[in-house]
């Protein structure tokens, strides 16, 4: 599957399952530690955990292997590992606290989701 494919993917399982804030960053151009990110947000940590865990089952349908997951037991911050593609899981809260998208967005390499509607 290709990288900016499995990207998108993942962000469309987590619109489906009530994500907030989803964003996906292209880095590739930034660092050698991945090509995508896709940063979102859950309600809660229970929410936040419920999915990575729906993120997880799904990829490993498609037969995605998982590298490394980190922050399960705390739900505050998901990291999961797909070598091309991280998946960043953030209670609101340490969201705003640590914002991603300000250290690896440079203005252009945010990715389009088209199944988002504004919802201004």
């Amino acid at each position: 599957m290709a990288e900016m494919n499995l990207a998108e993917k993942i962000a469309k399982i987590l619109y489906n399952k009530k994500a907030l804030d989803i964003t996906v960053l292209h880095v590739g151009h930034m660092t050698v530690i991945t090509d995508y990110m896709v940063i979102a947000s859950g309600r809660s940590a229970l929410q936040v955990k419920a999915l990575a865990e729906d993120v997880d089952d799904m990829m490993a349908m498609e037969g995605v292997a998982l590298r490394s997951k980190e922050g399960m037991n705390e739900g505050r911050w998901i990291v999961l590992d797909y070598g091309t593609v991280l998946v960043q899981l953030f209670h609101p809260e340490d969201r705003q606290y640590y914002h991603l998208e300000r250290l690896w967005n440079d203005g252009q390499n945010s990715v389009a989701l088209d199944f988002i509607k504004d919802e201004d």
